[in-house]
């Protein structure tokens, strides 16, 4: 072995010898070429741009004048001629006299043009390098030309120099060669302990067949975790990459728990570690226990059979956990949409890579599915978005070839193990069927979503990473796992059949639309809460005098029942207001009512109470500009100001309407004209987080940047204020205030005297004249001549007669009696008792209200 190393070094050191000499001749040749062009180059130029050398190439005898020159010039800067030439090529300077006069040899063409150029050729002294630059006279125009060359054999010789120092390298380089040679050959004999090379073989082979021909693997770890010896079995088990042996252990691509224990070295008895789908059982021992080197050496047994059972165990356990996780994870709420994401959200990645859940459009409005209705995608949950599955929102009506149509008629789960041969599913959209196989999507399992004898949609599950397809087993726990999810599905579905009928009902319940009228100008919003219908409402009442009432109320509790009791609540409210009480007055009888109610549903455990309600009347006047506000447990009133300020006015809360025992207070507020008042329900400003003081807080700075209008009120404070998912319901009411100014309004204090009605007729016609209501003045002077006369005969001492110019034209005359007059059908013989009547029949409508200091008597009709 030592004898064969010296002659590979030996061969070594030769061929590098060679190399280097060639590749050393070569630069040597390219560098002396390179420096002779430079070298003629520069001379050339510089010559054939030297002073006088114009003077001289027109002188008689250029010769005489440009040889001398041309002689000293090449002497002084080492090259082999510098030869002077007139524009023909004839030469006026040469180093050998006897070639004066002759043609140049060389391409003189590119100098004409007025380039320089450098060539090799074949001289009259040799070998050359030579360059050839143009004389050119002031216009530019070449007069002669100038060429400068190096033979050959002058700038070489370096080679020469330099090979020796490359011969003098190889010979030491041989030496380093000899010693080393030497040393290895002392060092083997050492390491193998004086075997020679055919003993050493015939180990070699022994321990080597022993090694591979086991039926365990074998692996042998260096000190530093390096891989030092794998056999056959132990490669084939591991996988190992063939360069595995010299490597680091942790880059083998094992498992970091079995890559960390070979590297540590310590013994191992049995572990058990999962390798590319097989269970090993590792056996490992330190070899430095008795002196020996570092490291360890591991044995490897596969447990087929362990691994199988241990796998069918995991698979076991697998199942388990997503059907406990589905039943504890889909349903958390009662939204169709939401529970079918669940069920999505649960199976991917754990049982599919991509799961979508179609429904039928009924199923998702909380009706019963049909057959000729098309199934909606309603949920799609994948491990990527990129997936051209059909989005959600999609519209689909499968044929009925494919595994989904046959799944929807038959009722049956249908297992598609390989979609790229199935051509039903294909059939159902060939375009976007080849981008979901070219995207990996490979197979396919399709479950109904049954509730009972109801097919609700189909769930598929689809595969795209894992290579192996579906199995009959994954089948069975597709639709396990589907009917767990298909009963919380029907609960949420029936949940919003009911939630859609509370809000049916409800919003029956509500105006529809507000009444005309020119007291206010409103905006309102109603949101139910997400959770279920309650018993907010609202209103709003012209009532007679251009006056106009607000009403919100808000019946505690949620579902029918609360809409219900809504719905009388704002019945009796409507009939109240027709009495045309006070906001006090008509909720002490709203009170009483409601415990009436109570009382009479207290003997039906069925029916829940009413107690718990609450509301807010207010009554708003035009002409006077004063709103009287009296609430019953509701949250105050907020008004902002025409200069945009914003307060909550102090109006007595009073107890919630049924609990009966205390009266309720009035407070009235003055109005300028372009205030807003905004009435809402505790939905609004409550919740269960903050107290009411914050959310009111939160109101006054939504409101302090709200628009100018009602309706821009609104859109700010649902913006600001709305959460999420209401849990409560919520109505918003906004009044911006209008005043009828003097030219709508006429005003006349009347003596008590029947003379004075003649003239209060006569004001009353003129100043509907100036209102261009003259068609009325009849009719009118008819009902105020009535209405004053029975004033003034029963109605006490003071009378005060008042025309309004609105929709309608309104006359109302006041009085301190609070005798209320009736109407009653007079007989033939009867000499009275016809007054009220005839106001009845002229009038549209006509009416008593009570003050604090008598009454009032209103008629209205209608302005043409």
């Amino acid at each position: 072995m030592a004898g064969q190393v010296f002659v590979m070094n030996v061969v070594i050191v030769l061929l590098l010898v060679v190399a280097a000499a060639v590749a050393l001749v070569l630069q040597v040749r390219h560098d002396s070429t390179v420096e002779a062009r430079n070298r003629s180059v520069s001379v050339a130029e510089t010559f054939a741009n030297s002073p006088g050398i114009l003077q001289a190439l027109r002188s008689p005898d250029p010769t005489a004048v440009l040889q001398p020159r041309a002689e000293a010039v090449r002497r002084a800067t080492d090259v082999d001629f510098v030869v002077v030439t007139n524009d023909e090529g004839v030469r006026y300077t040469h180093p050998k006299p006897d070639r004066i006069g002759k043609k140049f040899v060389g391409n003189i063409a590119p100098a004409l043009a007025g380039r320089t150029v450098t060539e090799e050729i074949e001289g009259t002294i040799g070998p050359l390098v030579q360059a050839i630059a143009p004389v050119e006279d002031p216009d530019g125009r070449v007069v002669g030309l100038v060429s400068a060359g190096i033979t050959t054999e002058n700038v070489g010789g370096v080679a020469d120099r330099q090979l020796p120092l490359v011969l003098s390298a190889a010979a030491v380089g041989l030496a380093l060669a000899t010693g080393g040679t030497a040393l290895v050959s002392r060092r083997l004999l050492r390491q193998t302990h004086g075997l020679g090379p055919h003993e050493m073989t015939r180990m070699y082979e022994h321990h080597d067949a022993v090694l591979h021909s086991v039926r365990e693997g074998v692996l042998i770890v260096g000190g530093e975790g390096r891989l030092l010896l794998a056999n056959d079995e132990a490669r084939r088990l591991l996988a190992l990459p063939p360069d595995a042996e010299g490597r680091h252990v942790g880059a083998l691509g094992l498992p970091s728990d079995l890559a960390e224990l070979l590297a540590s070295g310590q013994a191992a008895t049995d572990e058990v570690h999962l390798v590319k789908n097989r269970l090993l059982a590792i056996n490992q021992r330190p070899t430095d226990v008795r002196g020996g080197p570092a490291g360890s050496v591991a044995t490897l047994r596969d447990s087929t059979e362990l691994r199988a059972l241990s796998g069918r165990a995991e698979t076991a356990r697998e199942r388990l956990d997503i059907l406990y996780a589905a039943g504890v994870g889909i349903g958390t709420s009662l939204d169709v949409t939401r529970t079918a994401e669940e069920l999505g959200e649960l199976a991917v990645p754990r049982f599919a890579d991509y799961v979508s859940v179609d429904l039928f459009d009924t199923v998702l409005a909380g009706g019963q599915p049909g057959g000729v209705t098309p199934l909606r995608r309603t949920a799609l949950s994948g491990i990527t978005e990129e997936v051209p599955l059909y989005p959600v929102g999609r519209q689909i009506r499968y044929v009925d070839s494919s595994p989904q149509g046959r799944t929807l008629r038959t009722g049956r789960a249908v297992l598609e193990p390989r979609l790229d041969e199935a051509p039903g599913w294909q059939a159902q959209d060939f375009e976007r069927s080849a981008q979901v196989v070219e995207y990996g999507v490979h197979s396919l399992i399709t479950v109904p979503l049954r509730a009972g004898t109801l097919v609700l949609g189909v769930v598929s599950f689809w595969r795209s990473v894992k290579p192996e397809p579906f199995d009959e087993d994954e089948l069975a726990l597709g639709e396990e796992l589907v009917a767990r999810a298909a009963v919380s599905i029907d609960n949420a579905r029936r949940y919003t059949r009911e939630h859609s009928m509370a809000v049916t009902l409800q919003r029956s319940l509500l105006p529809r639309r507000l009444p005309e009228q020119n007291a206010l100008d409103v905006a309102y919003r109603y949101l139910p809460a997400q959770a279920g219908v309650g018993g907010d409402w609202f209103d709003v009442l012209p009532l007679p005098g251009a006056r106009v009432a607000l009403v919100v109320g808000d019946v505690v509790g949620h579902g029918l029942h609360a809409a219900a009791t809504m719905g009388r609540l704002r019945t009796a409210v409507h009939n109240f207001t027709a009495l045309d009480l006070p906001p006090d007055e008509l909720l002490g009888l709203l009170d009483e009512l409601v415990g009436r109610i109570d009382q009479d549903e207290a003997a039906d455990d069925s029916s829940a109470p009413v107690t718990g309600a609450t509301c807010l009347y207010a009554i708003y006047d035009p002409v006077a500009g004063s709103c009287v506000i009296a609430r019953a447990g509701h949250p105050p009133p907020a008004l902002i100001r025409p200069d945009g300020t914003v307060e909550f006015p102090e109006v007595p809360a009073g107890p919630p309407l049924g609990l009966g025992g205390l009266p309720f207070e009035t407070t009235e507020l003055r109005l300028a004209e372009g205030s807003r008042l905004v009435l809402y329900t505790d939905g609004l400003v409550e919740d269960r987080v903050h107290d009411i003081d914050v959310g009111l807080e939160e109101l006054r700075r939504a409101l302090e940047a709200a628009g100018e209008t009602p309706e821009e009120t609104c859109r700010t404070v649902l913006d600001a204020r709305l959460p999420d998912r209401p849990g409560d319901d919520i109505a918003l009411l906004v009044a911006r205030t209008r005043v009828l100014g003097p030219d709508q309004v006429a005003e006349w204090d009347v003596p008590n005297d029947p003379a004075a009605v003649a003239e209060i007729r006569s004001q009353v016609t003129r100043r509907l004249a100036e209102w261009g209501l003259d068609e009325l003045a009849f009719t009118t002077e008819l009902i105020l001549s009535e209405l004053v006369t029975n004033a003034i005969r029963y109605g006490g001492e003071t009378v005060h007669v008042r025309v309004v110019r609105d929709r309608s034209l309104i006359c109302e005359v006041f009085d301190s009696s609070s005798t209320s007059p009736h109407l009653r059908y007079a007989a033939m013989t009867d000499e009275g008792g016809r007054g009220l009547f005839l106001v009845a029949q002229l009038a549209e409508r006509w009416g008593t209200r009570y003050t604090p200091a008598g009454k009032v008597i209103w008629a209205e009709q209608p302005v043409p």
